[in-house]
Parts: C-alpha cells; structure tokens; sequence
C-alpha cells in the first residue's frame, strides 16, 4: 500500500479506537481507556485530542505526572489546542502547584478570551494561588511555632446538659463509648469537642512515643488484618468491620494510610481508628499515607470538612497529629507494610527508615517521601512516577529490598485494584485498597488481607461497596478542584 494510503488508513483507524476509548471513559473504565487512547496515538500521534484525552483518563486514576506529559504533548503538537493547556492546568492543581496551573489557566483565557467557563476558572485559580501566597507571608518559621495542643485543655470545655452523644467518663475511652460514638456517626450526628479534643490530644501522645518504623508482634495461632485506604469511606469501614469484627487485643489491625479526603466521612473514619487507638494501642495501628498531610487536605476536602464539623483549631490539631504517625510496620520480621513502596536507591535498611525523622510535613524527596508516593511498575528497574512524586519500582528492586533486609513480603497500597487487590512482583508484592466504589464512580471492590502466624500466608477478603447517606463525595473540597474534576 503506497505511504500516503497508509497514513490515511491509520487517521481512520485512530478515530475509531478514540470512539471506543470516549465509550470507556464514559463508563469509568479508565484503565481501559488509555490502553485505547494509547492505541489512537500509536497509529497518529498528532492528534492533539487523543493527547489530552489520555491526559484526563491519567487525571481520573490520580496519575497526575503521566497526564501533565501527554497534555504537554497535545500542547507541543498544537500550541492553541486549549484543552491541552486545560488538562495540564488541572494536573497541577490536583498536585497542589496552584502557580503552575495558575499560568495554563492564564493560556486557556487568552486562546478562549469569552468562554465563561475559561473566566470562573482562571478566577478560582487566581483566589487559590492568592490565598496561599497571603498564608506563605504569615506563616511562622518553624523554628518558632508552637504547638496547637499546647493550648487546648479539654477538660475545662463544658458539656451542654441537652447533649445526648456519646460521652467519655473519666480519661480513657471505653469499649462502650466507641460503639455509641460509631452509631452516632451512623446516624450522622456529631461527637462534643471535648470529647473529639480529648481522643485527638490522647493519640497524639501515644503515636509520638512510638518509632517511624513500628515492629508488630502476631503470636503463634493469632490473625492479624491489614487494611488500605479508606479515604473517608465510614459506612465501608463499618462494612469491615461487620465482615471481620471489631478492633480488639484478640483482633488487631494495621491500617495502612489514607484514612481521609475525597470521601465525605472522613472525619467520622478518623475519629473512629483514633479512639480504639486510645481504647487500646495494641488493637489497631495507623500508618502514614501521602493524604495525612496538610497540601492534600487543603484539596481533597478533609480541611473543609474538619472546619465545617468542628473548627479551625482542629485543623490544626490534626495536621500537628498526621506528622506523629508512623511510615511503615514490619509483621513478625517477614513482611514490610508501607502506604506507598519503596526507594530511588538499592541498599536501604529498616535501620535507614527507623533513623527518619518523621515530624514535619512529607518532602518532596528522599526516604520519607518515597515510602509515602512511590508505586510498582511491572517492568524491571525504576522509572519516573506516574504521579509526578516518587518513582515506579519493578520486580527486582522488590527483590532486592526483601534480600537485604531478611523480609519474604511487601504490602502496600495507594492505588485502586478494580478487585481490592493486586499480586504482583513474582508474589513478593500486594497491593491492598479498601475503598470499594472509589468516590462514588471506580466501581472496584474493596479488600483486606488477614495473616495467621506463624506461617503468615495471606488470607485476602473482598467486599463490595455498602449505601451511605447522600453526600457526595469531595463535598468539602476546595470550590476549585471541583470545578475541574
């Protein structure tokens, strides 16, 4: 077939696949839908909406650094395709880098200068990028800040006689008091600032004490659950613990990172996993995911909704507590669990994440971040980040890591599994998401792994999403990141 047959033969073929990648995407399966889009680029790659298509397919999975590439692409092959400066802006505004965003933003206006949409958003951009630059001027070095909790004493907030919730007697929090406080949260009431102040104020002190990489202990006979993220899923939370029971001594569980935003019950889910920690530390264990940080809450609605249920202080306070917890749990010496996956460099020892100091908020670099973004890719080697944070890993870097430090297994989380869960890695490796239905729209199961010792063999459990009250999910989140999701 001469070259000019070919080319048009590939255009046409190109539009078909885009048609069946729009079908995909429509029906939230975006997976699927960049394999297609992959499929139009690969027979014409000067398309620039297969380019930005793709680049929102990556927006939908949180792959925000895979969709900033392609709607660069769709920039580089057409300078005054708007959508692509559109995509790319809202990439890095789900990233957090509002000044980045703010200057595709400014691109769209000037290629669209009377689409109204094209004003709002630019606006919106505008206020946020304005708004951070106003608490960058005020913000105290660290040096010299103090601690929020320094200032709250709960025990002098008094308790109106018409409160009928739940209530703490005395300074430790019962098995009782959980269980009305959950129904509550079921009937969507709110806990007294006291009492929220007293738990937070209580698991501050507990997780402070505790080292950044915590050992676990499971005796012969015994279960041990790890869950993933939650992502402020409470009736789903609920759900596991109807399937597999209660926190308890007898019963304990790891769970790992994530807890909140997105999910619009992300406050009642965090107050839940902090009091069995008070009731009892040894029943449940939280570690550190990339959204305990005060930039994704800030986005991704826990700040809005903190704010909107309690009150300024609390956020605060929460902030404060998310730099206490933990970055990684080691079960029985055998099996490493982390929220996101390991590192840049071969030759990293659980001595390296003992020694980091975990207080502050995750950098953009290093160990610490690393735990909490990376992902594994299925090629060998390492890779950029998908996420445009951290790196991709592959089977041997797993390999590695496990020889080094005498492990048999890593378990993870931080992606969504359309069935909860993904062996990979040669089995060396399981991810573990615990959010079925993500935000309302993923469709995916949720799972949970239980592990018996001594041998220690995954035991994994899926579970579809349960109903929750009418609250959409990101409901708290920041007016602008709505606008573009």
């Amino acid at each position: 077939m001469p070259i000019m047959e070919t080319e048009k033969s590939n255009i046409s073929r190109a539009e078909e696949v885009k048609v069946l990648a729009n079908e995909a995407f429509k029906a939230h399966k975006y997976s699927q839908a960049i394999d297609l889009y992959t499929q139009a680029i690969e027979l014409n790659n000067q398309n620039a909406v297969y380019w930005a298509n793709r680049a929102f397919a990556h927006i939908k999975l949180e792959e925000y650094g895979s969709a900033i590439q392609d709607a660069s692409n769709a920039i580089n092959v057409d300078p005054k395709y708007s959508k692509g400066y559109y995509r790319r802006g809202a990439a890095y505004l789900s990233m957090g880098k509002f000044k980045e965003a703010l200057k595709d933003f400014q691109q769209v206006k000037k290629i669209r200068p009377n689409d109204p949409d094209a004003t709002r958003k630019l606006k919106e951009c505008e206020k946020a990028v304005m708004k951070l630059k106003f608490e960058e001027a005020i913000s105290a070095p660290q040096s010299q800040r103090r601690s929020v909790a320094d200032s709250i004493d709960y025990h002098s907030i008094d308790v109106e006689p018409e409160y009928s919730g739940a209530r703490i007697d005395g300074d430790v929090a019962t098995l009782d008091f959980v269980k009305k406080m959950i129904d509550d949260f079921k009937h969507e009431k709110c806990l007294h600032k006291r009492y929220a102040y007293q738990i937070v104020l209580q698991i501050r002190e507990i997780l402070r004490a505790l080292p950044s990489l915590v050992d676990i202990s499971v005796p012969d006979g015994n279960n041990f659950t790890v869950c993933g993220d939650v992502h402020g899923q409470f009736y789903d939370l609920l759900n596991i613990f109807e399937l597999n029971g209660l926190p308890s001594d007898d019963n304990p569980y790891l769970f790992n990172g994530d807890f909140v935003d997105r999910g619009s019950f992300s406050l009642e889910v965090i107050l839940t996993l902090f009091a069995f920690k008070c009731m009892s530390p040894s029943a449940i264990y939280l570690a550190r995911g990339n959204h305990e940080s005060k930039s994704m809450n800030k986005i991704y609605g826990f700040e809005g909704e903190v704010r909107s249920k309690l009150s300024e202080t609390f956020v605060e306070l929460f902030a404060e507590v998310f730099c206490c917890l933990p970055l990684a749990h080691v079960i029985n010496e055998k099996i490493f669990v982390v929220h996101g996956g390991l590192f840049s460099v071969d030759g990293v020892k659980l001595s390296d994440i003992r020694a980091i100091d975990r207080f502050c908020e995750p950098p953009e670099e290093g160990l610490m971040c690393e735990l909490l973004w990376s992902d594994p890719q299925p090629h060998p080697g390492r890779g950029p980040s998908k996420r445009g944070v951290g790196l991709s890993f592959g089977a041997d870097v797993t390999k590695r890591f496990l020889q080094e430090n005498n492990l048999d297994l890593v378990v993870r989380s931080h992606e969504v599994k359309d069935e909860g869960y993904e062996v990979e890695h040669d089995g060396k490796l399981i991810t573990v998401f615990s959010a079925p239905n993500y935000c309302d729209q993923m469709g995916n199961k949720g799972a949970f792994i239980r592990f018996e010792a001594p041998d220690l063999k995954p035991n994994i459990v899926t579970f579809s999403a349960v109903p929750h009250p009418e609250v959409m999910p990101m409901a708290y989140a920041n007016n602008f990141l709505r606008l573009f999701s």
